[in-house]
């Protein structure tokens, strides 16, 4: 996601970045983002991806490996719910995430360093070795009755998608929200998936109350880019589509052209506010590429996968925008950049939100409606 506040885990100083190995050029994955299964830092093996004579490489094909991984979801054995943010950087002040690891596989995903704290790949395993949090509405219920829970809007899919392809069998984002509708607790939800449509009976009842928004992801418009950017999150037309259905049904719609990324996807800044404001959009935010820690070797052995032809100049002026390094981490510049070409990008954005009537993205959600229901077991009150 492009959501994810950097303190979520420790950062690795600047200078201590590990240069990718010298043969990237391997076959990318079918239906996958990450080109390679990269070891996390915190393990002492290394990881290598190869054709273990059980799936092959499809005859005729791209040489792409007919996807030798597959998708396994585990329990997350959680013990609370709500995550607190103090970044100065981030408006929202706490979320909830019900998944760990993310199947819309998109390379350029912030999340993907947390998987290392689980001794997996933020590569492969990240967008394969899924866990779910299937207790997270009996957890978020406990901790909204808490004495010492004070209301504020709860930002659901800060770090991975909510409504990423397993959340259709999980369902736990659904319950989720059935908690919080429950309690009044205003909810902004951050997705990429035209799967959110499927909670419109909770989410426009909690909108007309001041309860509810939602904020689509769209990177790109060109679908060919899309597949193998994001290549398991709802294509462009649909997440536009989305956005018109829920300004239909009266939910308040911020569109996401993030990440920008230098050279790739950065011309089509105002296409994107644009074909959002059309479907229904009323705020819109961008925020520039960013790669911290293993990010770093993973975007670029994409980049020399699916697009060698540009992959020296995105980095290039990736590196012209964070002051030589390909990262820097610093509060008030992460997400923005330095120099004339995020000087620039953030000029293109000002102007076309200006000429679209879209406004800055908003966190502003009706505190003062929570109520805790009647817990099981309660004396109810006769008055």
């Amino acid at each position: 996601m492009d959501e994810t506040p950097d303190d979520a885990w420790r950062e690795l100083p600047d200078d201590e970045w590990h240069e990718p190995p010298d043969e990237i050029r391997r076959p990318p994955v079918k239906g996958r983002g990450a080109v390679s299964n990269a070891t996390g830092r915190y393990e002492r093996e290394t990881r290598a991806l190869t054709d273990d004579g059980w799936t092959g490489y499809e005859e005729g094909g791209n040489g792409a490996l007919s996807d030798p991984v597959r998708t396994t979801v585990s329990p997350a054995s959680a013990r609370s719910i709500i995550a607190r943010n103090q970044s100065p950087d981030v408006a929202f002040d706490q979320s909830v995430n019900p998944y760990q690891g993310c199947e819309h596989a998109c390379i350029y995903c912030f999340a993907r360093p947390t998987h290392a704290y689980l001794n997996l790949s933020p590569g492969l395993d990240f967008e394969t070795k899924l866990f779910a949090k299937r207790n997270a509405a009996e957890l978020l219920a406990r901790e909204l009755r808490a004495k010492s829970y004070a209301c504020k809007p709860l930002a659901l899919g800060a770090n991975t998608d909510p409504y990423q392809p397993v959340e259709r069998t999980e369902g736990i984002t659904r319950r989720v929200l059935e908690v919080c509708r429950a309690f009044n607790q205003p909810v902004s939800i951050i997705t990429k998936s035209a799967l959110v449509l499927r909670d419109l009976d909770i989410l426009a009842p909690m909108a007309a109350e001041g309860l509810a928004a939602v904020s689509l992801s769209v990177t790109t418009l060109d679908r060919g880019l899309a597949r193998v950017m994001e290549p398991r999150a709802s294509t462009p037309p649909r997440r536009l589509d989305a956005i018109r259905d829920l300004a239909r049904a009266g939910v308040p719609v911020s569109v996401l052209a993030s990440p920008m990324i230098p050279a790739l996807n950065d011309h089509e800044l105002e296409a994107i506010l644009e074909a959002a404001a059309e479907a229904g959009a009323t705020a819109a935010s961008t925020i520039l590429l960013r790669l911290p820690l293993e990010i770093a070797t993973l975007f670029e052995e994409w980049l020399r996968v699916h697009a060698p032809d540009r992959a020296d100049r995105v980095l290039s002026l990736m590196r012209q925008s964070r002051d030589g390094a390909l990262y820097r981490s610093g509060f008030g510049t992460r997400m923005t950049g330095t120099g004339p070409y995020a000087e620039l990008l953030r000029h293109r954005f000002r102007l076309a939100c200006r000429r679209l009537g879209l406004g800055e993205r908003s966190w502003r959600l009706d505190c003062t409606r929570f109520r805790p229901p009647p817990a099981k077991g309660d004396q109810l009150s006769l008055l």
